[in-house]
């Protein structure tokens, strides 16, 4: 868990708000099956597996996989600078992500990616310690990582968590 105080308090506003605005159907499915804002950020640690959607030129959605890591109570992922999902987040930076856990997890999230790194442009302020997290967790030499990799962070506009038994999530093995 790497948030502070104001960022769960942030993070927390965002899914009382994001569920709240949801229809009934989904309200009933979740109301009683989500976990709070710390509890979210003490089981999504390392790397999450999304489903990363985004849109064609043509308004044709495409979903692909990333390694997502929720970092600072917001998704942050990567891809090769020369990926599709990198041209469409480039022309249209909406996009949508989830990341499930069979039936006991599943985190729902709409919003606008920033660009961290971009290639010829200034690197986002805290790009330096999510390089040096990155660099850990994948290994220093694992990509030319300022001409390979392109990573983005996703602003939520609106974000819900799908979680019926936290005990299950968070019991140790």
């Amino acid at each position: 868990m790497r948030e502070t105080p104001v960022e769960l308090i942030e993070l927390q506003a965002l899914l009382d708000a994001s569920l709240s605005r949801s229809t009934d159907h989904l309200q009933s499915i979740f109301t009683d099956r989500t976990v709070t804002a710390e509890q979210l950020t003490g089981v999504l640690t390392g790397m999450c597996t999304l489903a990363l959607s985004t849109v064609t030129a043509k308004g044709e959605p495409r979903i692909s996989g990333a390694d997502g890591h929720f970092l600072h109570g917001r998704w942050v992922f990567g891809t090769a600078r020369t990926a599709a999902k990198a041209r469409h987040l480039a022309a249209r930076p909406a996009a949508s992500v989830a990341h499930l856990r069979g039936e006991d997890l599943g985190v729902f999230t709409h919003g606008t990616v920033e660009t961290l790194n971009p290639l010829g442009g200034a690197p986002a302020d805290d790009w330096p310690e999510l390089l040096a997290y990155f660099q850990d967790f994948y290994g220093a030499d694992a990509f030319d990582w300022e001409l390979e990799v392109v990573y983005y962070r996703l602003h939520p506009h609106w974000m819900t968590v799908y979680a019926p038994d936290i005990t299950k999530l968070t019991a140790t093995s």
